[in-house]
């Protein structure tokens, strides 16, 4: 059952947490955290999603606070290590906050940047983690997804390049052209049908979010309906998100491949204390965020009113999957 909203809104924490680097042009990352009567809940939508797809997120937020997970198939997550659009030179230093861990997911296509640039960065991580993906978060057209393919495995294989290209037909495309295999991210989370990408043939793997999809139980229906493996990735989350991402990851009948959960260490600090990777994975349980640290990341007042609108305006959109 949906709280009202005057309860939602009396449980609403909103942080800003400091960021390492930039990540998704962003320095600061705010979201509103729900303490509900069954644990934790994130609101985490970025800043330039309107009402009708942050409402999703907002009922990932209530799910968290209001509902138990799934019961849990394994005890700890495989996570890859998540490298930014940073210089080769930065590599070894943002590689060191994931100890452990096999794989590495590497942001290429970055605006102002070339593909020298990511050759680079992906060199200077293959030197160091076993197996290495790729994402362009869409940023390439079906011909320089294509000639990037070939520069990017010219000195070592690829697990996948996630989300080459914007859209569905795009990654159809380009799937036919080369033989790295693709995984959609940006189709599916974004998509007002998450499983056309998968009926198009265009992708071999299926990148999902709890929070855009709606919460863990959305995120799980999903995943039954598809037939092509899954990883399960975070929305830039604070540990209150990770934790049920890693709710979310242990539910699955399957899991063949690490997942993007790993993205904590992204951040200066966080609302409960870092857990870092232990052997390349994360435990799974529930995170409860430390008093003090709500109080030293609170927003400023103009911004915790931000979110309260945004709240309000999502509220009257919330998708079923929030009861």
């Amino acid at each position: 059952m949906t709280p009202a909203l005057a309860e939602l809104l009396d449980r609403l924490h909103v942080v800003a947490l400091p960021m390492r680097v930039r990540f998704r042009g962003i320095t600061t990352r705010e979201v509103a955290l729900i303490e509900g009567p069954a644990g934790w809940g994130e609101f985490g939508a970025f800043l330039e999603y309107e009402p009708p797809e942050a409402a999703h997120w907002l009922a990932a937020g209530i799910e968290g606070a209001y509902r138990q997970p799934p019961p849990a198939r394994r005890e700890r997550i495989p996570i890859n290590a998540t490298v930014p659009a940073v210089a080769a030179a930065q590599v070894p230093e943002v590689l060191a906050r994931f100890p452990g861990a096999r794989t590495a997911k590497v942001k290429v296509a970055e605006p102002g940047q070339t593909l020298a640039d990511d050759v680079e960065r992906v060199s200077a991580v293959r030197e160091l983690v076993e197996t290495v993906r790729v994402d362009a978060n869409g940023g390439w057209t079906v011909e320089q997804a294509a000639r990037a393919a070939a520069a990017l495995t010219a000195d070592g294989p690829l697990e996948y390049l996630e989300q080459p290209c914007a859209t569905v037909d795009e990654l159809a495309a380009l799937r036919r052209r080369v033989d790295v295999p693709i995984a959609a991210d940006e189709s599916i989370r974004k998509a007002d049908d998450p499983l056309a990408v998968v009926r198009a043939g265009a992708a071999d793997i299926a990148v999902l979010k709890v929070a855009p999809l709606g919460g863990i139980s959305a995120m799980l229906g999903i995943a039954a309906q598809i037939d092509i493996p899954v990883v399960v990735s975070s929305a830039l989350d604070t540990a209150v998100g990770i934790a049920a991402g890693l709710s979310a990851a242990a539910a699955l009948p399957r899991l063949d491949h690490a997942c993007g959960l790993g993205t904590g260490g992204l951040f200066v600090d966080d609302v409960a204390e870092f857990a870092a990777p232990l052997d390349g994975g994360l435990a799974v349980g529930p995170v409860t965020p430390d008093p003090a640290r709500l109080q030293a990341l609170a927003a400023p007042p103009e911004r915790r009113q931000w979110w309260i609108d945004r709240v309000k305006a999502c509220y009257p959109l919330l998708v079923p999957s929030s009861g």
